[in-house]
């Protein structure tokens, strides 16, 4: 085998594990988190290539060449991060310690030194593997050079980079010319993405031949293409590679050293790597003529995945179901619709790398036959159904719910990969499939929209065919295996992040599937008496804000509140939009309303135009028409403090502090012969605080049952308990509230319409009262910033990547997050620990039914004859699930709706 030159991408894999890993930081408050990923990264691939000669490129600062063919180049890309901005240097010093060449050139780009380095050493006779995931790199492969995305598990020789991008290499520069680059800047043509780009390229040949043919060229798209002739030649000037870069060094120069041992072993101490630290010894030295016996990188194992057709076979997969201790399971669906869903085919996957889909349901014409599914899920339900039989699946309260339709209780959830992410990562965006599979697998997955298409013309899965339904299907079960192997070994080095997943989030899938399950009445007359009531309302207030105005105009419109606001009637401007309009945003309006009625007027009517289409109008429409009740959906990967979420309908965001909001929670009612029971915790956020604070005022109110506003009240005020005014206790309430959210004393004084010095005035008496509060708000500050993350009562893990922004709002902003965090999340965490207890409980009775959970407050539907039982044994649990220094209060209320059981 020829000797071979491995060309690394540097700021290209820093930049991609600065936005894939989770953000870090070591005891001394730097940032870690690229560091961390890149780093791991160089080791893998010394592992993978050891006898390779190896160079990270890197972009030099500054301008380069392409500026100075167009001034517009790279103009709308944001600046570098600071928190990335920070690891380049560490980074090379890292590389120089693991004896890798670093090369950086002023005037061009990393791309432009590693293509001329792939030309001069094949020209030497050098096998090339470039490192990087740039698509511009593509235009380099050749018979000796191979692109590879260790992040996505991927190489690219000729054949991959056609198959991939739809044109050969030597086509790549034309190809991104064609389509432009929004990150980069480069003009395009209008409307032509990678299809388009990539058919006119194989039917011309050529650019220049694309630009020859553009008067033949029809419609829209045509058009756009003769309106991007001029530019065309310079996007291809800068999407073109220079090859031609003056270098000191000699390809055969770029050579490996031996690793600086005592160096890394400092580096790695200071940024706590410890794993790193522990193999430091055993990092491959380089050897000088040995022929390269690396192991072939894991993109070469070629999954092997079967659609199942035959009973025999499917047979064989059940024993091995039965013989695994572990397996991967999903199902395919009509609906996402989990009342209506009905299964389409499931899938299995044992071992990684292999999986079976078993198609039962598909019915486009011509559809092969396929296995019965009642057979089939009769042959499941022993395994579904037994508890000792471990599954792991990706979100699988959703198959749970789609089995009941089929009269299969699914149990045995040891793992779902969704929750894994999320307790290791909340503040993760995503915690869906295709995006682990990227961030933890480098896998780009298939994605239903590749097998079913989009919008409109989606296909139900049971109309799609099973060449296209199979491989996707089965890939869902073999990517779940995957994940949980490369999600769970990380949760189990964190005992409290695993006592958490495993006593609190999966515990939680079967509750929240049988309070969905469950559902809730609705008394659809009652809804549709508010909803003409409301819809007069509305009337009432456009003809008041028109009379106002002096002339009629949309309230809905801000262009149109824009001009009536600020020009017409002069009010003064507080905040702008991006584009520099005058913003109309509702804290604008807020500001305004002091002094102004038109803007009062607006806000009332927003307010209850809103009600009336979320969920006045729409709950009516949500009755599924088998049970007559409402199932919303929970959802507990969304929030990052661990609060769960709920969709159609929403049932955290219903307002409770306008009588309009209370009115809407009258319409969900007990059904005959049940009442609906309410508990809810009392001020569990504040006593949170007291606990964790260690407060002895605030520990002393509490354990005395005092009225913890009325006694902060007499501490600020500096007045008797019994002497505190109303208006007093609501301004205390306020700052109560207010500070364990972060506010400071500029939010406190425009929430209790005061002067900012006033406000200012409170905070400092509060703090001189309360200092441990203070002190704890200064120490969680502190540990955020040193450990870029704080943690809730149980242990539950919030990350702050602006914790160390330059940004003076960010940063405060983060610093306020730190200091709510740890209440809202302990509060989630205590509130799930009740649901919990409480479904075990309630397994055997049909009498007293959890329907709702809603922020601090769980909602029952109990038999008349069952209330007393059901208030005492509710109050103990809920108590019992809060471990603090003080008592906990649940304030528990009956009735025959919602809003009556308050």
């Amino acid at each position: 085998m020829t000797q071979c030159l491995l060309l690394v991408d540097g700021a290209a894999y820093l930049h991609r594990a600065f936005n894939a890993l989770p953000p870090l930081n070591n005891s001394a408050g730097e940032p870690t988190g690229a560091l961390f990923g890149v780093v791991n990264m160089l080791h893998k691939l010394m592992q993978e290539y050891p006898s390779a000669h190896m160079v990270i490129v890197f972009d030099a600062p500054g301008k380069n060449f392409r500026h100075e063919l167009y001034t517009d180049y790279k103009a709308n890309r944001p600046p570098m991060p600071e928190e990335l901005a920070a690891q380049i240097g560490p980074f090379r010093t890292i590389v120089t310690a693991l004896g890798l060449p670093w090369l950086q050139v002023a005037g061009v780009e990393a791309d432009d030194v590693i293509g001329t380095l792939a030309v001069r050493a094949t020209k030497q006779e050098l096998r090339v593997v470039i490192a990087s995931g740039d698509k511009d790199l593509a235009q380099l492969v050749n018979a000796q050079v191979t692109l590879l995305d260790s992040m996505k598990n991927q190489t690219l020789d000729v054949a991959g980079v056609e198959q991939k991008f739809g044109v050969p290499p030597h086509l790549i520069a034309d190809y991104l010319a064609l389509m432009g680059d929004s990150s980069d800047n480069i003009p395009g043509v209008a409307g032509v993405g990678p299809k388009t780009a990539a058919n006119w390229l194989r039917e011309h040949g050529s650019l220049d031949a694309i630009i020859a043919y553009a008067p033949e060229i029809k419609g829209k798209v045509g058009d756009n293409l003769r309106a991007s002739l001029a530019q065309l030649p310079l996007s291809r000037q800068l999407s073109t590679l220079r090859c031609d870069v003056e270098l000191d060094a000699d390809v055969t120069q770029l050579r490996r050293s031996p690793p600086d041992t005592d160096a890394l072993q400092e580096l790695y101490r200071r940024y706590e790597f410890k794993n790193l630290l522990k193999a430091i010894h055993h990092t491959p030295e380089p050897a000088a003529h040995e022929v390269e016996q690396a192991d072939p990188p894991a993109d070469t194992i070629q999954p092997q995945y079967q659609i199942i057709m035959e009973q025999a076979e499917w047979d064989s997969w059940l024993e091995r179901l039965r013989q695994a201790d572990l397996f991967a399971f999903d199902t395919e669906t009509t609906s996402l619709d989990y009342m209506q869903a009905e299964v389409v085919g499931v899938s299995v996957a044992v071992e990684p790398y292999e999986a079976a889909y078993v198609p039962l349901a598909h019915d486009y014409p011509g559809a092969p036959e396929q296995l019965d599914r009642d057979i089939v899920l009769e042959q499941l339900r022993p395994l579904l159904e037994d508890p000792n039989q471990a599954k792991v699946g990706q979100n699988l309260k959703y198959d749970k719910q789609v089995l009941t339709n089929h009269h299969i209780d699914l149990v045995g959830i040891k793992h779902d990969t969704m929750l894994q992410s999320y307790v290791l990562n909340s503040t993760a965006s995503r915690h869906d499939m295709d995006s682990l599979a990227q961030q933890y697998l480098g896998v780009q997955t298939i994605h239903y929209e590749d097998v079913a298409g989009k919008g409109a013309k989606q296909l139900s899965f049971n109309e799609v065919p099973l060449e296209q339904a199979g491989p996707y299907a089965a890939e869902d079960a073999d990517i779940t295996l995957r994940l949980h192997h490369a999600l769970w070994p990380q949760l189990t080095r964190q005992a409290k992040l695993q006592q958490l997943y495993e006593q609190i989030e999966i515990p939680l899938v079967s509750v929240l599937s049988r309070m969905e399950r469950l559902g809730v009445c609705v008394d659809v007359a009652l809804l549709r008496q508010q909803g003409q009531e409301i819809a007069q309302r509305l009337y009432e207030l456009e003809r008041e804000a028109h009379g106002l105005a002096g002339e009629p105009f949309n309230l809905g419109s801000p262009k149109q509140l824009q001009r009536i606001l600020f020009e017409k009637q002069g009010l003064p401007i507080n905040k702008k939009t991006p584009k520099g309009q005058p913003s109309t945003d509702e804290d604008v309006l807020q500001e305004l309303a002091f002094d102004h009625a038109l803007p009062k007027i607006i806000l009332e009517h927003r307010s209850l135009s809103k009600l009336k289409s979320t969920y006045i109008d729409k709950l009516p429409q949500e009755i599924n028409s088998q049970t007559g009740r409402v199932h919303t959906s929970y959802h507990q990967a969304v929030a990052s403090t661990g609060r769960l979420a709920s969709s159609n309908p929403n049932l955290q965001n219903i307002p409770i502090r306008t009588a309009e909001g209370r009115r809407i929670r009258q319409a969900f009612i007990a059904p005959p012969g049940y009442r609906i029971l309410a508990a809810d915790y009392s001020q569990i956020e504040l006593r949170i605080m007291a606990h964790l604070s260690e407060d002895e005022r605030l520990l002393q109110a509490f354990a005395q049952g005092e009225d913890v506003h009325r006694a902060t009240a007499a501490e600020v005020f500096g007045v008797p308990l019994e002497d505190v005014e109303k208006d007093q206790r609501r301004t205390a309430k306020t700052i109560n509230f207010g500070l364990i959210y972060g506010m400071s004393a500029f939010g406190l004084a425009r929430q209790l319409g005061i002067e900012r010095g006033a406000a200012q005035a409170y905070v400092e008496r509060y703090f001189a009262r309360y200092t441990g509060v203070k002190t704890y708000m200064d120490t969680i500050r502190e540990q955020a910033a040193k450990e870029g993350f704080i943690e809730t009562l149980y242990g539950r893990r919030l990350y702050l990547p602006e914790i160390h922004s330059r940004n003076r709002q960010r940063r405060q902003a983060a610093e306020r997050t730190a200091i709510n965090a740890p209440m809202q999340g302990t509060a989630a965490d205590i509130i799930k620990r009740a649901m919990v207890t409480m479904d075990s409980w309630l397994a055997d009775r049909s009498d007293i039914r959890m329907i709702m959970q809603v922020h601090d407050e769980l909602v029952f539907e109990i038999a008349e004859d069952a209330v007393e039982l059901a208030r005492e044994r509710i109050r103990s649990v809920m108590l019992e699930a809060a471990e603090l220094r003080i008592p906990v209060e649940v304030d528990i209320g009956i009735g025959d709706n919602w809003d009556e059981a308050h």
